[in-house]
């Protein structure tokens, strides 16, 4: 297991796609696995390392930000939910305060659909039971990382609009007010704030947050639901602070696009 440089410089422009270069793609993935787990951890170790990861295995929260303090290169942290005195979701919001933005994958053994929803809507990019196994999380860690997750060289903060986006920290304003988004959701509005005033598709926002092709929810056009259901999410969070919010607007039957400026 190697300890790398973070290399903080590595930034891309508003997202035109959401994939990664080449070049990015080969390098090797460093993973922060933290699970109070000794024996598991040290066997996930093993195994990630044998699947081409490059891995640090630590047994709480408090190594954890040790180890991101001490600038070490991390690239994606795999947690637990369970760990001594504190789930692992309690400390996603020390991360973004933190303004670390590298993507957590929850891996656990307690896999409740409360559990999954509550790191989902804490920030989390996944959620996976350890029954699965390490081969899938594998996976799931490459899809996430060939998808990449945009961000805004230069200025920490863009405006359009009534809407502040910070992409160093996902977080948006509307109105001076923080709308509360995941990285999922902030994800999707900077995606469709990027393209403002064109028609965006639902295969196009579902790319966005996982990758080209994917498929999820019943039949091939599945996603189209978690799509809704999502943007569903977006419009209330802007609504609980502006009632009047209607940036979002729905094309039927083929997505929506977030209104041009002065429209």
């Amino acid at each position: 297991m190697t300890d790398m440089a973070m290399d903080s410089a590595a930034v891309l422009n508003w997202p035109t796609g959401c994939a990664k270069d080449k070049a990015s793609r080969q390098e090797t993935v460093e993973l922060l696995l933290v699970d109070d787990d000794h024996e598991f951890r040290a066997a996930a170790c093993m195994e990630l390392e044998d699947l081409g990861f490059g891995v640090t295995g630590i047994p709480d929260g408090e190594a954890m930000f040790n180890h991101l303090d001490s600038g070490n290169r991390v690239d994606v942290i795999v947690l637990d939910w369970k760990m001594p005195g504190r789930r692992g979701v309690d400390f996603l919001t020390p991360l973004r305060e933190r303004r670390i933005s590298v993507p957590v994958i929850f891996f656990t053994g307690v896999p409740a659909t409360a559990h999954e929803s509550a790191a989902l809507d804490g920030g989390a990019i996944d959620f996976v039971d350890k029954a699965r196994g390490l081969p899938i999380l594998a996976k799931r860690i490459r899809r996430i990382m060939e998808a990449g997750i945009p961000r805004k060289e230069a200025a920490d903060e863009l405006r359009y609009g009534a809407l502040s986006l910070r992409p160093s920290i996902r977080r948006a304003a509307w109105r001076g007010a923080d709308v509360n988004l995941t990285v999922t959701e902030y994800n999707i509005v900077e995606f469709m704030v990027s393209h403002a005033g064109d028609h965006v598709t639902y295969r196009a926002i579902y790319d966005c947050v996982h990758c080209a092709g994917f498929v999820a929810g019943s039949g091939d056009e599945g996603y189209r639901t978690n799509v809704r259901s999502t943007v569903k999410r977006i419009r209330n969070k802007f609504r609980a602070l502006d009632a009047d919010f209607s940036e979002i607007q729905n094309f039927a039957a083929f997505g929506y696009r977030w209104r041009p400026a002065g429209a």
